[in-house]
């Protein structure tokens, strides 16, 4: 190799002729280097090097490649597969390792260039579903964690939820809303079949109704990424994993009850949210307002009442009053609990089961249908949700004449009482003496009776009176002996 560097310095004391005998290098050569660039030469073929075996099915190899930008992410070509469709279709004669080099040069040609984005204050939060593995009660269990994240500020806000339905979503933006004390102009998403019915062309989308009325009461903007591009959201993408790290590690730690762990992840996005606290306090200042009346995180749904006095949501079963057997009622489902109305009346609260196919019975939902059935009371399901103490006074009636009529009578008793004060009442009367719808009565009674405090009297409306004096009734038992 010419070493331009030595020619340079040799051309202070020395000529281009006296150069070229010294070095032994052509004058030609000496000259272009003392007027060129001062790299040095380089090797640079004049056309690319040919390829007999690979060239004539390139353009195939190109098309297959481009078709695949449409196909789904996971059923497009690999290098491997490409060559077994070139040998089987084309008699490709060439060998693997070809078809691997000429697949990896097409494939960096469609790099994707991504432009750095900056959002105004208060304008943009970025809202997504992650999950993570906690020890609830001593219990490995998953659990999604709804997360949202000021763009500008960085602030995050994270809740962990039993589910990722629409129902999870609303509650989630409720509480995330509440946690920042505004609403943010405009919300990114990507595209949840939950949240989002149909996708059309572009950023145009067929929202849920349930999000349109939430969008509705805090008005705010709805963008949707583009499908399978979560970089377009990259801030709440990486909050999902930054708080997996920072907030649940080590994943063995147990919280007593899902709301002690949101109680924990509250108190790290207090301590995050002071960690940006400048920032902070510009965007906070930015937000619109929240609206008077808070929204209702809940999705309606008219369900039909069966014969068992049920009706069914989310394949879930629901106990509803047997006086509305026949009806179609409205149900309510939130992400914790389910009501079911009458119109406007409500007629039964349940916690919210997530169990496919399971079943939540409440007992005084069919006190009435033991009055014409008093046998179905000792079989009745519904037992099996209720305090214990029913299950043993049910017991005890099996083995009685005319059980049946007298546990159903006791039952009853729930319509004055209540199942709470009944069972402590039940509980007194098995530990005491025989158990009759009268003694048990009695004894809820006694247990709700409270002596009323003594009379006050105002001090001018005292009157002194003298103590009294019964030496004169001994007088008159002299007189009558």
């Amino acid at each position: 190799m010419v070493d331009v560097e030595m020619i340079r310095q040799m051309n202070k004391h020395h000529s281009i002729r006296e150069i070229a005998r010294m070095t032994g290098w052509s004058r030609q050569t000496v000259r272009k280097h003392l007027a060129g660039a001062p790299e040095p030469p380089a090797y640079r073929t004049a056309a690319p090097r040919p390829r007999p075996v690979m060239d004539p099915v390139v353009g195939v190899v190109e098309q297959w490649m481009a078709d695949d930008l449409a196909a789904p992410r996971k059923q497009r070509h690999t290098a491997r597969r490409v060559y077994d469709r070139l040998v089987d279709e084309y008699g490709f004669t060439g060998s693997e390792i070809t078809v691997r080099r000429a697949v990896a040069r097409i494939r960096g040609k469609r790099i994707e260039a991504f432009v750095p984005l900056e959002a105004p204050w208060g304008h943009i939060a970025q809202a997504d579903f992650g999950t993570a593995v906690v020890m609830i009660g001593h219990e490995r269990c998953t659990v999604a964690l709804f997360c949202m994240r000021a763009k500008a500020s960085k602030v995050p806000f994270v809740i962990a939820l039993p589910t990722e339905r629409i129902e999870a979503l609303l509650f989630g933006h409720v509480a995330a809303f509440e946690f920042f004390g505004g609403v943010f102009h405009e919300l990114w998403y990507d595209n949840p079949k939950t949240a989002v019915v149909k996708i059309l062309a572009g950023p145009h989308r067929i929202e849920h109704e349930r999000l349109s009325a939430l969008r509705a009461c805090y008005l705010f903007d709805s963008s949707f990424c583009t499908p399978a591009s979560g970089n377009e959201k990259g801030s709440v993408e990486n909050l999902v994993g930054y708080v997996r790290r920072n907030a649940l590690v080590p994943h063995t730690r147990s919280f007593p009850s899902l709301d002690a762990l949101n109680v924990h992840l509250r108190g790290w996005c207090e301590r995050e949210r002071q960690r940006h606290a400048a920032d902070w306090a510009i965007e906070a200042a930015a937000l619109s307002s929240l609206p008077a009346h808070p929204f209702s995180p809940s999705v309606s749904r008219p369900v039909v009442v069966g014969k068992t006095s049920m009706v069914t949501i989310d394949r879930v079963r629901y106990s509803v009053p047997v006086t509305h057997v026949g009806r179609t009622l409205r149900a309510e489902s939130f992400v914790d609990r389910v009501e079911v109305f009458d119109d406007s009346s409500r007629v039964a609260l349940h916690v919210r089961n997530y169990t496919r196919n399971g079943t939540v019975l409440d007992l005084t939902h069919y006190l009435d249908a033991f009055e014409r059935k008093p046998r179905a009371a000792l079989s009745c399901a519904a037992l099996g949700s209720a305090d214990p103490v029913f299950t043993t006074v049910r017991d005890m009636a099996l083995h009685t004449p005319d059980g049946h009529h007298t546990f159903a009578r006791v039952l009853l008793l729930a319509r004055e009482f209540g199942l709470e004060r009944l069972a402590d009442a039940l509980r007194s009367a098995v530990d005491t003496g025989p158990v009759t719808p009268e003694r048990v009565r009695q004894l809820a009674l006694n247990a709700a009776h409270r002596t009323p405090e003594p009379i006050r009297v105002p001090a001018p409306l005292l009157i002194p009176l003298p103590a009294a004096n019964i030496a004169c009734y001994d007088e008159l038992a002299v007189c009558a002996s």
